[in-house]
């Protein structure tokens, strides 16, 4: 899963967000990484205990819980407290892959595993030069740079890194979520049946026959693959 998702946040928490952490402190982003992402991280991240930190990542919050495409496509169970990162120039974040296993709050007792990855831009594209997440697959590196608001949402086992930033400064949300469907391929079928249903009801009643044959495929296979 490769996934553009538009206009997470509005205009005005973008806003919020951005002079939030405009007034905040910036620690070494090392501090969240695992052994070896350590050594490949070069970048500036709030630290967890950080008043911005939390108040910044509920908003983020909130807006994950009303974005519908969102929801369909990563099935969220838990969701790791949001994370914000920044890239200067010179700065970057060399090929990793993120830990399976993640702290969900500051004891560090609660953990989850980490399914699927976001990456919440909060730059525009225009702000800076370089700074793309650069995602290594089987058919070549693809890079990605979005709009400020926009996020992109991939299988969190995919390699990926961040290019150096030859000018300005990106700065985004990350996070990473344990889906109620550990599968990825399973994920993405129930995805494309959602979709499907979605698209259908827009041009049949809900109670057309076909309608209701495929919301009773998508909820039965909902209650074989999800862990709850």
């Amino acid at each position: 899963m490769l996934l553009h998702v538009r206009g997470v946040l509005s205009p005005e928490e973008l806003i919020d967000i951005r002079e939030g952490l405009a007034a905040a402190d910036w620690g070494d982003g090392k501090a969240t990484a695992g052994k070896q992402s350590a050594k490949a991280k070069h970048n500036l991240q709030v630290p967890l205990d950080h008043p911005a930190h939390r108040a910044l990542g509920e908003v983020v919050l909130r807006a994950l819980g009303r974005n519908a495409l969102f929801n369909s496509a990563v099935l969220p169970l838990r969701v790791v407290p949001p994370l914000f990162n920044r890239y200067d120039v010179g700065m970057r974040f060399d090929v990793h892959v993120d830990n399976a296993i993640r702290p969900i709050g500051p004891s560090g007792g609660a953990r989850v595993r980490t399914d699927v990855s976001s990456t919440l831009f909060l730059t525009d594209p225009a702000e800076y030069d370089g700074g793309e997440l650069l995602m290594y697959e089987a058919r070549g590196v693809q890079p990605v740079k979005l709009p400020a608001g926009d996020m992109i949402v991939y299988d969190t086992t995919v390699l990926h890194g961040v290019a150096p930033i030859s000018r300005g400064s990106r700065w985004a949300s990350f996070f990473w979520t344990q889906s109620m469907v550990r599968d990825a391929g399973a994920r993405e079928m129930l995805f494309d049946l959602d979709q499907a249903i979605i698209d259908l009801r827009r041009r049949l009643p809900d109670d057309d026959a076909a309608v209701l044959s495929l919301v009773k495929v998508y909820h039965n296979l909902m209650r074989q693959w999800c862990e709850l």
